[in-house]
């Protein structure tokens, strides 16, 4: 099992920025994918990016391309999500994930990830 904890949540007005990060521990994939998701009260989780490890490959949701930059520490075993040009919609949960292998067809599923951190609040006021 892998453990995630996630930081830098908060407010932000629309417009702002903000990066949040999650610390990976415990058990280690030779080859992993790391992902943001996100979730709004009362709808599914959503997802938001994701990077293959090994690879340094990124992959986007549409509604948050050319906004959102996923990175990672490969020293620190953290994953980053920063995220400029907030607005509104963007507020939710976001919750960083981790799977042990890749599939370029169920990378965007929640399901695919086997461990989930806690979640950090994002709030965008307009």
């Amino acid at each position: 099992q892998v453990q995630l904890v996630e930081s830098g949540g908060g407010l932000v007005q629309a417009g702002g920025s903000l990066r949040l990060s999650c610390a990976a521990s415990g058990r280690t994939f030779s080859s992993y994918t790391m992902g943001w998701f996100r979730q709004v009260s009362g709808k599914e989780r959503e997802f938001v990016a994701a990077i293959r490890w090994s690879w340094g490959i990124t992959y986007y949701a549409d509604s948050v391309k050319g906004r959102f930059t996923i990175s990672k520490d490969n020293a620190k075993n953290t994953v980053f999500l920063q995220m400029n040009s907030l607005k509104p919609e963007d507020t939710a949960v976001y919750y960083c994930a981790v799977t042990g292998s890749w599939d370029s067809a169920s990378y965007y599923i929640a399901g695919t990830y086997n461990d989930w951190g806690q979640g950090t609040q994002v709030t965008v006021s307009s």
